[in-house]
């Protein structure tokens, strides 16, 4: 069963201010690495914290996508999308 894969405001904004390469390799992994799988959490890693332990992270190069895992929904939505030494503050 294949993910759903959405951008919240804020990654939409921080992805349109990647440069073009960038873009394409995240949105690339996004659609043909994790939405097709049968499990997301496969290939990510949770966030330690009791203010993160819901959210997940991938990695793309030096990137990071921060997202949340619906089941119910069989929806992944990525909240954060930046550089792996910006995107945690």
């Amino acid at each position: 069963m294949p993910w759903q894969v959405e951008l919240s405001s804020t990654a939409a904004g921080e992805l349109a201010r990647l440069d073009p390469q960038h873009r394409k390799r995240i949105l690339k992994f996004l659609h043909e690495r994790i939405a097709p799988l049968e499990n997301p959490r496969s290939i990510g890693q949770a966030l330690h914290g009791s203010k993160l332990g819901e959210f997940w992270k991938y990695r793309v190069g030096d990137y990071r996508l921060i997202s949340k895992i619906e089941d119910d929904r069989v929806l992944i939505l990525v909240l954060r999308i930046g550089h792996r030494r910006e995107v945690y503050r």
